[in-house]
C-alpha cells in the first residue's frame, strides 16, 4: 500500500484528469470499488445506509449505493450536507429504488435513528481528505449521534473516517470509528498517525486505474506493509532442502537475571524457518534452558556473576564465521564486561556491502575481519551507545531494533522528539548510521539507509509486554539467516510479529493476559496464512 499526503494525492488526480482519466471516471471507480469491498464482506447482500456529504467523498458514497442497488441491496442515503439540485448521482440511486433523506428535515434525528437501526452496513461518506477542524456544530451533532448509536453496525469509511485530518492525524471527538476504511489509490499520511489510526479499523485500497507512469511509486515513498509484501520475502522451501539450505542463526543472548530473553529469541529464530540456531549464553543458562530448547545447539560463553564477560569475544567471533546471521543483546544486562565484549567484537569490522561511502573504518595496525549480518537489540543497543562513534564499527545494513527509549539513548533525542516524528527520525538515523532501523511501538517504522520507509499498520496493547521484543529480534535474525536481505527481513519479521500479537489477543479474548510466549506460539499460524496467500497469488 502506498502512502501519500493529501497534496500529493490531489496532484496525482489533477494530472490524471488532464491525461484522460477524468475526475468522474475516478469517482465511478472509487464508488464501485467501495461497493465491491462491501459485497466481499457481506456476500449474501443486505441493507446499506450511507451518510453523505456535499463533496466528492459523498459522490463516491452515492456511486457505491448505486452499485450495491444494482446487485440487489436495499440502500438509503442520509444527506448530512445538502448536495446540488439535480445531482445525477442521487437521481441514479432513486431510480434503482434507493431512498434519500435530508438531515435538515430531521432535526431530532428520528429518521436517522430508524435508518441506523435497520441497516446492516453504515457507509461514512460525509467528509474526505479536505476537511478542516473543528467541525461545524450541526455536522458534529449528527456524527456524534451516529457514533453513540447502539447497537453499532459494520461501519465502512470512504477514504477516511469523517472528522479525521488526513495529513496530521488529528481527529474530531465526534469522528465515527470505522471497522473498515477503503482508501482511494493510497493510504493518506494522517491515517497512520494517532489519534486517527484508532478510528480507521482495517485499511484497504481501491485502485483508481490512473495512468501507469503517474501512479508508479517513488523509491523513497513510504509504504504500508501488507500480508502480500511480507509473504513475498519468505524463502522458497523445496522438497530436497536440508538444514543447511536455511542458514545458521547465532543468538548471543541472556544472563542470569534474563534467561527468558534467550529462550524467546532462540525459539523465534527457529520458528521463522532458520535451519539451525546456536545459542551463545553463560553456562548457568544451559542448565536452566537446555531441556526446553532441545533443537538448539549451544556455545557456552565465559561469564562474570552470570553475565557474558569480555573473554567471550574471541569465542563468539570464531563461531560467527560459521553463522549466517548474528543477534546480539537480548537479556544481556548492562555490565561493563559485556560492553567490553561488544566493543572487542566490533574492532576491525569491515563495513562491507555499503559501497564507497561505507568502507572499512579500521584502526591502524588492526586486522580487518567480517561478521555475518548483524541484528542488535535491547541491552545490546544500550551498550552500543556507550562506544564512541559506534555506527562506524558496524557492518553496513546492520539491523537495529530500538523502542523509543533505546532510540533516545542512541540518538540523544528525547522520547517526545522521537515520537513526534517517528518517520523522519527513523529515516534520518538510518541514513546517518548506514543501518536498517526498526523503531518499535504502535505503528512500527522500518527505515533503510537507501531511503526506503515502511510502516506496520498494527497497534495493540497485546505487544506491550516484556519479552515481545526478544521474539521480534529472533524472528528477524532467523529470516536474515535464511538469506533474506536486511530491510526485507525487518519488514517481514515485523509483520509476522504484529500479526502474532493480534492472533494471541484473539485467542485469549483480550490483550491483558497475552504473554511473549503466547506471541511466539502464534507464529506458526501466521506463517500458515502467509504461505497460503503466497500460493494463492502464484
Amino acid at each position: 500500500m502506498r502512502i501519500l499526503s493529501v497534496k500529493a494525492m490531489r496532484n496525482l488526480e489533477k494530472e490524471s484528469d488532464a491525461r484522460g482519466v477524468t475526475y468522474s471516471m475516478m469517482m465511478d471507480r472509487a464508488g464501485r470499488g467501495v461497493a465491491d469491498e462491501i459485497r466481499k464482506m457481506f456476500p449474501g447482500g443486505g441493507k446499506c445506509l450511507a451518510l453523505v456529504g456535499s463533496g466528492n467523498n459523498g459522490g463516491d458514497a452515492l456511486v457505491a449505493l448505486r452499485a450495491l442497488a444494482e446487485n440487489g441491496w436495499e440502500v438509503a442515503a442520509y444527506l448530512v450536507r445538502q448536495r446540488a439540485r439535480g445531482d445525477k448521482l442521487m437521481e441514479a440511486v432513486v431510480e434503482l429504488g434507493g431512498k434519500i433523506h435530508l438531515a435538515e428535515d430531521d432535526m431530532d434525528c428520528v429518521i436517522l435513528g430508524n435508518l441506523l437501526q435497520t441497516a446492516d452496513v453504515w457507509l461514512d461518506g460525509v467528509f474526505g481528505t479536505g476537511i478542516q477542524l473543528p467541525l461545524k456544530s450541526e455536522v458534529a451533532r449528527i456524527l456524534d449521534f451516529v457514533g453513540r448509536f447502539q447497537p453499532r453496525r459494520f461501519t465502512v469509511a470512504v477514504d477516511c473516517p469523517s472528522g479525521v485530518d488526513c495529513d496530521t492525524g488529528d481527529a474530531a471527538k465526534e469522528t465515527i470509528p470505522a471497522d473498515l476504511t477503503i482508501c482511494m489509490e493510497a493510504v493518506k499520511t494522517g491515517l497512520l498517525r494517532f489519534p486517527a489510526f484508532g478510528k480507521v479499523g482495517e485499511l484497504r485500497i481501491v485502485n483508481l486505474g490512473l495512468p501507469a507512469d503517474l501512479s508508479k511509486a517513488d523509491p523513497g515513498e513510504p509504504f504500508v506493509i501488507t500480508r502480500e509484501i511480507a509473504a513475498d520475502q519468505l524463502p522458497e522451501r523445496s522438497l530436497d532442502s536440508h538444514k543447511g539450505s536455511f542458514g545458521t542463526a547465532l543468538v548471543a543472548a541472556g544472563s542470569i537475571n534474563y534467561s527468558g530473553a534467550a529462550w524467546l529469541a532462540a525459539s523465534a529464530a527457529y520458528r521463522s524457518g532458520a535451519g539451525l540456531v546456536t545459542l551463545a549464553a553463560p553456562y548457568a543458562l544451559h542448565a536452566a534452558l537446555s531441556g526446553s530448547l532441545p533443537e538448539v545447539t549451544w556455545l557456552i560463553l565465559p561469564d562474570q556473576m552470570g553475565v557474558i564477560s569480555a573473554e567471550g569475544s574471541s569465542l563468539l567471533r570464531h563461531s560467527a564465521v560459521k553463522a549466517s546471521a548474528l543477534l546480539l543483546g537480548p537479556g544481556w544486562g548492562q555490565e561493563d564486561t559485556t560492553k567490553l565484549l561488544l566493543e572487542e567484537l566490533l574492532v576491525g569490522v569491515a563495513r562491507h556491502g555499503g559501497g564507497a561511502g561505507f568502507l572499512a573504518a579500521v584502526n591502524p595496525g588492526t586486522e580487518s575481519h567480517k561478521l555475518p549480518p548483524l541484528i542488535i537489540d535491547a541491552d545490546g543497543l544500550k551498550l552500543l551507545a556507550k562506544i564512541p562513534d559506534w555506527w562506524k564499527r558496524l557492518p553496513f545494513d546492520t539491523i537495529l531494533t530500538p523502542h523509543p527509549g533505546e532510540m533516545s539513548i542512541l540518538t540523544g533525542l528525547s522520547i517526545e522528539e522521537i515520537q513526534s516524528d517517528r518517520w523522519e527520525v527513523s529515516r534520518q538515523y538510518a541514513d546517518k548510521w548506514g543501518c536498517v532501523v526498526v523503531l518499535k511501538g504502535a505503528l512500527t517504522v522500518i527505515a533503510s539507509p537507501d531511503g526506503r520507509l515502511a510502516i506496520l499498520p498494527i497497534a495493540t496493547p497485546a505487544l506491550a509486554r516484556a519479552g515481545t521484543g526478544d521474539v521480534l529480534a529472533g524472528l528477524i535474525c532467523g529470516l536474515r539467516a535464511q538469506g533474506v536481505r536486511a530491510f526485507e527481513a525487518a519488514i517481514a519479521g515485523a509483520w509476522i510479529h504484529g500479526q502474532a500479537g493480534l492472533s494471541a489477543c484473539k485467542t485469549h479474548g483480550q490483550p491483558i493476559s497475552v504473554l511473549a510466549g503466547d506471541v511466539l506460539s502464534a507464529i506458526p499460524g501466521v506463517l500458515k496464512t502467509m504461505t497460503e496467500s503466497k500460493k494463492a497469488g502464484a
